[in-house]
């Protein structure tokens, strides 16, 4: 099990007899102190680079008592201070060279985020656009956005507004368009986007049910850091596709 350090970013021990674990065990040690973790969460700070366990020839993962107390130590800096991965990552890193690191007062940083949630719940829907603004900002025409519509590649609200990004899903389709793409090639695209939105939803959907707004806040966060990685893999992943089949 995992011990909670008195203080700092965290220093108690996780053991398992010194062995090497699975994430499946990796996670029945942190489930007690992070009751909210899952394997997913912990292939995601994989593979963001926090963590690196051993794999076997078979390709399974091995975790060793240093790997589970450093995610121990991740995830008190996220639930307690509320610190992105990068600055999670530059706490490690300063640490593993016996320096001394100063986290901010989890207090403070409850007082900030609160603020920042709050705002954002009372922020006016000034990032919507109209119908109007849309076709004049993307430099189409009212008959092909009634026909991207029609296929699903933009929706308005309920209020009749448009997120501010569907003025540049709307470019991107025009732009494809001109090569021959036309609207309903693009359902796969649309549904594939669906999914991956699915995915890290599912990620983040016990934080923002979450009834503390710096819980609700840093799920936000979360989301778009999620969201940001998944696009990079699908533009990997389709960059790799093309070079494959133009071989």
């Amino acid at each position: 099990m995992v011990r909670t350090a008195t203080g700092g970013a965290g220093t108690g021990t996780a053991t398992a007899g010194g062995r090497m674990v699975s994430i499946g065990a990796v996670l029945g040690q942190l489930r007690d102190e992070f009751p909210e973790v899952t394997i997913s969460k912990i292939r995601f700070l994989e593979a963001e680079g926090l963590v690196e366990p051993q794999r076997t020839a078979s390709g399974y993962r091995k975790f060793s008592p240093q790997d589970v107390e450093r995610l121990a130590q991740i995830l008190r800096m996220q639930r307690d201070h509320y610190l992105p991965l990068k600055v999670i990552r530059e706490h490690l890193d300063a640490l593993a060279r016996g320096e001394q690191v100063r986290l901010p007062a989890p207090g403070a940083q409850r007082d900030l985020l609160d603020g920042a949630w709050e705002a954002e719940q009372d922020r006016p829907t000034a990032s919507r656009i109209g119908r109007v603004e849309l076709l004049a900002a993307a430099e189409v025409t009212e008959a092909e956005l009634v026909e991207w519509e029609s296929y699903g590649l933009l929706a308005a609200g309920p209020d009749g507004g448009y997120d501010a990004e569907a003025v540049n899903v709307a470019r991107l389709v025009a732009d494809l368009g001109r090569f021959g793409l036309e609207p309903r090639h693009l359902r796969s695209v649309k549904a594939a986007a669906e999914r991956e939105a699915g995915l890290v939803e599912q990620m983040v959907a016990p934080l923002r049910r979450h009834r503390n707004p710096q819980t609700r806040a840093h799920a936000e966060a979360t989301a778009r850091e999620l969201a940001g990685l998944s696009v990079r893999l699908h533009a990997a992943l389709v960059q790799t596709a093309l070079g494959l089949r133009l071989q």
